[in-house]
């Protein structure tokens, strides 16, 4: 049985697995599902139609699931979607999606979330993020798997963020931020390849050495998006045991729908 502290308020709707730990005056909404070994701190609020996954903690005063900040929210049943081993501090809000979004906000596995982050409406997040303290993600932005965010980030709405990417604090993404690279500024401007975390992550050095080429291929040589991503495809060809990582960067940068940072 679950344990939930006699403070807490959980309606008799909502279903919560045998382990899962209740702190001192949360409230639980009748559309909550959370699953096993997630624990939920003091004063925190799950509503709406909120599925928790595995292995989560939730801190004190988080608010999961609250309607969308979207005047065209009419009522619509829409949801927040979050995965396993999630750490969400305090006071973070999550909202569900719109009906326009695609009705779903979305919160990979394993995430460190600091205190106050704000992710909105229809937002989709990978896995293994981290967004620090204050971070605000607002409607239909995407963010990849292995991100960083720095403090203070503010991303636009509808900008995506690829995988292994890095934003310093206080930074404000007003364009797309490709896979790989880091930003700092508002507005944002790239500085560099996330060389560091690569390693860290077990890039071997000559993918590294290759996706720092293809970064002076976008950003220094002075050419079009549309003449970067020739290079690339060129790039990739000539080291196929690591072609998938600028493939990978060549497919982001032209399906860019706000265009990149430069």
């Amino acid at each position: 049985m679950a344990r939930i502290h006699p403070t807490a308020v959980v309606d008799p709707a909502a279903e919560l697995d045998a382990d899962v730990e209740v702190g001192p005056y949360a409230v639980i909404g009748p559309q909550v599902r959370v699953a096993a070994g997630s624990r939920i701190g003091a004063h925190a609020v799950l509503t709406g139609r909120t599925t928790l996954g595995r292995e989560n903690r939730v801190f004190p005063h988080a608010a999961l699931g609250g309607e969308p900040q979207d005047k065209k929210y009419r009522g619509e049943d829409t949801a927040l979607v979050i995965g396993d081993g999630n750490t969400i501090r305090e006071f973070c809000t999550f909202n569900t999606g719109t009906a326009q979004g695609g009705g779903v906000t979305r919160v990979g596995n394993d995430n460190w979330v600091m205190a106050y982050v704000h992710v909105a409406h229809d937002v989709q997040v990978g896995d293994h993020c981290v967004l620090a303290n204050n971070a605000t993600l607002a409607g239909h932005s995407v963010v990849g798997d292995w991100v960083i965010l720095g403090g203070l980030t503010g991303v636009h709405q509808f900008v995506r963020i690829g995988d292994h990417a890095m934003t310093g604090g206080g930074s404000i993404l007003l364009q797309d931020l490709p896979p790989f690279v880091i930003c700092q500024g508002n507005p944002a401007a790239p500085h560099g390849l996330n060389s560091e975390g690569l390693k860290r992550r077990g890039f071997a050095p000559a993918a590294v050495a290759l996706l720092r080429r293809a970064y002076k291929t976008i950003y220094r040589e002075g050419l079009t998006v549309a003449e970067a991503a020739e290079v690339l495809e060129r790039q990739a060809a000539a080291e196929p045991e690591h072609a998938d990582h600028v493939l990978r960067l060549r497919q982001f940068v032209v399906g860019s729908q706000r265009g990149i940072i430069r």
